[in-house]
């Protein structure tokens, strides 16, 4: 009963999307995945909330977030044969960041293909980097199931490749996690200290991330995830130290001026 009433929601889901936005989808991503499968791609977890619990793409997600992290580091890793481990880590990160995607996703203008909750939808959700980031990796994982691995690959590297040259000219900017320990490593020989906190239904759940150095708040981050709060803060915290280190180099060049 509940493996048939799933696929009455999900045949109620897809009456949303006419076969010419699917299509159209297609041709943007560049490849043609199972009906069902795309459909559940798109389903918002807000979505399925307001249809009565049925499944939402978060499994395609953890699924796509694997295959997406494998093809961008072999890619990596083949494309650059003399950078040392922690630079390829760090551009892998640059690479896979939910600002990055998210900004894939604008490219091929995925934001209207989602399916939202109707407050979600009301909020901008179509627009929000954490919800298409996600709905990237969720495509992702159902390309995996219906194509497998090598076809996924070329569809990763169509889409990515942009974002893996960009990671190669700005380095460890995007990687504000490690950006942040390492200057806080030089700075004050220790590490940032997370607090993470979520708030809200499964089906809305959102994080709201702190970040302490010496005990001093120097940041705070909100996303849909712990991983993207974290970087969120991270990245305020980093403009932070940054800001400060510009301000006490400023007041040192008073002082020696001064005398």
């Amino acid at each position: 009963m509940t493996g048939r009433n799933n696929h009455r929601g999900q045949r109620s889901q897809a009456a949303q999307l006419d076969q010419g936005a699917i299509a159209r989808l297609y041709d943007k991503l560049g490849v043609t995945i199972d009906p069902e499968l795309v459909v559940l791609a798109l389903t918002h977890r807000s979505f399925a909330h307001e249809a009565g619990g049925i499944p939402t793409n978060e499994r395609l997600e953890f699924l796509g977030d694997t295959v997406l992290g494998l093809v961008v580091t072999e890619r990596l890793y083949r494309r650059f044969p003399d950078l040392p481990e922690g630079d390829l880590a760090r551009m892998r990160a640059a690479t896979v960041s939910q600002r990055a995607l998210a900004t894939v996703a604008r490219s091929i203008g995925l934001g209207e293909y989602i399916l939202l909750g109707r407050g979600e939808a009301a909020s901008g959700g179509g627009d929000k980097d954490s919800i298409l980031s996600d709905t990237v990796e969720a495509l992702l994982g159902a390309t995996y199931l219906c194509h497998g691995l090598d076809e996924s690959r070329r569809v990763v590297l169509a889409l990515v490749d942009p974002l893996i040259d960009q990671a190669a000219h700005l380095g460890a900017g995007l990687d504000w996690k490690t950006s942040l320990q390492e200057a806080v490593a030089e700075r004050f020989g220790t590490a940032p200290h997370y607090c993470v906190e979520g708030i809200g239904p499964d089906h809305a759940r959102e994080f709201t991330a702190v970040i302490r150095i010496d005990k001093e708040i120097y940041g705070t981050g909100v996303g849909s995830a712990k991983k993207h709060a974290e970087q969120a803060a991270a990245e305020a915290a980093y403009k932070e130290l940054q800001r400060r280190q510009g301000g006490d180099a400023a007041s040192a060049d008073a002082t020696t001026t001064g005398a």
